[in-house]
């Protein structure tokens, strides 16, 4: 036995006779207890067997912690798809042990993340918090995410187990999904982080599958996750998705979450005691709670599975954040190598687009976190820019819909929030980064049987003469004031019966206020509070809208801004109004007249370049009349920094397509997302992504695998034999350079009931100028197998594809698998 895996079973031995002590001084109600949580989240802590509260933190991007505010900031990442991108899942590693450090500092316990629900439709939702199409390349990546959280000692729950792929219903829609696709797709990124990484948690869904509740499926929680696979973490349920008692304790579920409308508490001992649900089964519960605690440092007597000595050394967050940028970044288009841009003799560059000035850094929903800075394309590339280039800006148009933006940064207007009780008296304050105030667990020291009113207040100075308008979101019934003077005094009623969509996509009403320049004005929106199901769910934004000129005015300047530059960098792309969380996507095309915008801008100035700042897949129909399309994604925290990095040639954008890119809606091979009478019925089966497109004969805008770069590549003929493919490449550019070697299987007999080819694996390679680079890539045997009641090997003629892209193979081989 080796000394690493010698000194983990030592380890493991101590935690579990630790939680074998505890687990013998429990009642069956202390047993009970903690399996739910106390609040919104955290676990009970028993002071009686050393057992500490255990927290929890919503991610992907960065470690929120237990209050939805910019008190404690956090690192802000690339989206998950963007780090898909990266295919490299020692940088994915990398990220895992920042966010456990992130962790570690917030003093969190478990991050709620990684999401791995696969890209089946372009039109969900959450596909930015997803990693890929691919099940194969979801699992690597969301592994090496995983290992690196845990590597600091602090649990991950991988997400949502299972089928959940779509938002429209998803409290309530089953999934009807045939086994083998289960199987083979959607259960295998699950199945490969569980055998690869070990995970400590897994996080049950809110939808059913094939009519069952996921948080009640006792045999895909009970018979695969923790049997087949021999799971040893806790199964938690996601917010509110346990809705039975005995139900959800007999399928598996180990933690029920949150406090607020929890089925467990009292009716779990009741159930107990009843015989509805065996002691054993709770026992289990228990001993899994129980090892969760000791792994992350939670319970006395028992070692960490990662002490302070073993965790990595320091990261540097923001040059993690700004690295994983670039290297996600796709090249897809990049005519004339008109990228990287040669600054000698360039004069003028100008940046077009309000997303050149405001990024959408992030995805809405449980992903928001507030970084402690963001760095716009205008902010990176004026820093990046010497001063013999004059850079001019221009919005060119505004891609919202109507919905006024959140008042700006405290330092300008002294944003803050104030908690007061029945009695008037101010029990919280604190300062907002942006006029948005979330909260959905209250304050500390904020009692909330007392809380009355929740008020944002500050001040507003008007930089230019004109109608302003002040704005209200949320649900509940609101005042709004400036200069003393009642705007708005009424009822905001939802407009949708989902929770999630009511929290994080509330409606609207706005003011108009006239105002004269340099006039300022205390403004304040104060909520009165109501519980929602339990929860404070406080969810207040006081907006702010400028005078702005109109829609034609803006598009007919950013012209004139183009034809008068040398280079016209226009940034285009999603708003939070269309790609969020708590719904899917209504459409592909970019919101508002950003196509005009590019088209008129492209027959200004020959040299335009497109950076498509989205989360997921967009109609590009403007594609062939630029000269460069850069797809960045939602790319955190330090994106105009990397942004300028890729445009200037300081790096080299280094992703490849996670996900295949359509030319229109309408080509998607699977598009719905929406149930019908409950369910929604996955009757392509295996065909998903690129395989669907394959099986379809339609070609995409962009293929699976699609990223240029600012080097060039030789691939010599491959080798194969006892289970890898060796590759060698050489880089034949003139700088050095970093390639994604992607392997495909491809069956030499058709099969109709099997994908034309399918990625078998994948490896990251860095050359200087003339080098070649050897690498060996596993062929696993279940790229060969299908589930037929169990796994079953396929034998026959396989062409190994070494390939660039799914649609540039550059060298192949041929192998037999009996």
């Amino acid at each position: 036995m080796s000394e690493p895996i010698a000194a983990h079973d030592a380890v493991r031995g101590k935690q579990e006779a630790a939680v074998e002590a505890a687990l013998g001084c429990l009642d069956l109600a202390a047993k009970v207890a903690i399996l739910s949580g106390q609040d919104t989240w955290t676990l009970p802590g028993l002071a009686e067997i050393g057992l500490a509260s255990v927290v929890m933190s919503d991610g992907p991007v960065g470690v929120r912690g237990v209050t939805w505010s910019a008190q404690d900031p956090s690192i802000a990442l690339p989206s998950p798809t963007a780090l898909a991108a990266t295919w490299d899942t020692g940088l994915a590693r990398r990220a895992g042990q920042l966010l456990g450090q992130e962790a570690r500092r917030k003093g969190v316990h478990v991050l709620l993340a990684p999401t791995v629900n696969l890209h089946r439709s372009p039109l969900g939702g959450r596909h930015f918090e997803c990693y890929s199409e691919d099940p194969l390349l979801t699992g690597e990546i969301g592994a090496g995410y995983v290992a690196g959280v845990q590597d600091q000692g602090v649990a991950t729950t991988v997400k949502h187990f299972v089928a959940n792929d779509f938002e429209t219903q998803r409290f309530t829609a089953t999934a009807v999904v045939s086994e083998r696709a289960l199987r083979e797709v959607y259960l295998a990124p699950f199945e490969a982080i569980i055998a690869k990484a070990a995970a400590w948690g897994v996080m049950s869904a809110y939808n059913a599958v094939n009519g069952v509740s996921m948080t009640q499926h006792a045999a895909l929680q009970r018979g695969v996750l923790k049997g087949e696979w021999g799971f040893d973490g806790v199964i938690v349920s996601d917010w509110l998705a346990a809705r039975a008692t005995a139900e959800t304790a007999n399928a598996g579920l180990d933690i029920a979450m949150p406090a607020a409308g929890n089925p467990w508490g009292a009716r779990l001992v009741a159930a107990v005691r009843a015989g509805d649900v065996p002691l054993e089964i709770i026992d289990e519960q228990v001993r899994r709670v129980l090892l969760l605690a000791a792994r992350v440092g939670a319970l006395a007597g028992a070692p960490e599975s990662a002490p302070p000595e073993n965790r990595p050394a320091v990261i540097d967050g923001a040059a993690l954040a700004r690295e994983i940028a670039t290297r996600s970044f796709v090249l897809a288009v990049n005519r004339d190598e008109v990228l990287p841009l040669d600054l000698s003799g360039l004069r003028s560059i100008a940046l077009i687009g309000a997303l050149g000035r405001d990024a959408r850094v992030l995805g809405g929903g449980s992903a928001t976190v507030f970084p402690e800075r963001i760095v716009s394309p205008l902010d990176g590339l004026a820093a990046a820019l010497p001063e013999t280039v004059e850079l001019s800006y221009a919005i060119g148009c505004d891609p919202r819909s109507g919905k006024l933006q959140p008042a700006a940064a405290p330092r300008r207007t002294g944003l803050r929030a104030t908690f007061s009780d029945k009695a008037g008296a101010v029990v919280y304050q604190a300062p907002l980064a942006t006029g948005a105030g979330r909260w959905m667990q209250l304050p500390s020291g904020v009692d909330g049987d007392a809380l009355d009113a929740v008020q944002i207040s500050g001040r507003l100075t008007a930089a230019q003469s004109g109608t302003h308008e002040l704005g209200i979101r949320g649900i509940g019934w609101f005042t709004l004031r400036a200069g003393g003077a009642a705007l708005f005094d009424g009822l905001v009623e939802p407009d949708s019966d989902d929770l999630a969509v009511t929290f994080l996509a509330p409606p609207e009403r706005r003011v108009p206020v006239p105002l004269a320049a340099g006039e300022t004005l205390e403004v304040s929106l104060v909520l009165r509070v109501r519980p929602v199901l339990g929860f404070p769910l406080l969810a207040l934004t006081l907006g702010y809208g400028a005078p702005a000129a109109t829609a034609d005015d803006l598009l007919a300047a950013a012209e004139t801004v183009a034809a008068s530059t040398d280079v016209a960098i226009v940034v285009v792309g999603t708003t939070d109004e269309v790609e969020s969380e708590g719904f899917d996507r209504a459409s592909l095309a970019l919101p508002g007249r950003q196509d005009e915008l590019v088209r008129r801008v492209a027959a200004a100035s020959r040299r335009t370049i497109v950076v498509v700042n989205a989360g997921s897949p967009v109609e590009l129909p403007w594609a062939d009349e630029v000269a460069a399309v850069l797809l960045v994604w939602f790319p955190g925290q330090e994106a105009g920094h990397a942004i300028a990095d890729v445009l200037l040639g300081t790096v080299e954008p280094g992703g490849r397509l996670p996900t295949t890119w359509p030319v229109t809606e309408s080509d998607c091979p699977v598009l719905s997302v929406t149930p019908a009478d409950g369910e929604l019925h996955y009757d392509e089966g295996v065909f998903i992504g690129y395989r669907a497109f394959e099986r379809s004969g339609i070609a995409p805008r962009f293929a699976f695998g699609h990223g240029l770069g600012y080097a060039s590549w030789d691939y010599q003929e491959p080798s194969a034999g006892d289970g890898a493919v060796t590759v060698t490449v050489r880089n034949t550019g003139s700088r050095a350079g970093r390639e994604v070697v992607q392997v495909y299987a491809r069956p030499m007999t058709p099969d109709s009931t099997r994908p034309r080819r399918w990625l078998a694996g994948f490896a990251t390679v860095a050359a200087e100028p003339g080098q070649a680079v050897t690498v060996t890539i596993p062929l696993p045997e279940r790229a060969f197998q299908v589930w037929a009641d169990g796994w079953t090997t396929v034998p026959g003629e396989y062409r190994i594809e070494a390939a660039h892209s799914l649609d540039d193979v550059r060298a192949s081989t041929t192998i037999t698998v009996a």
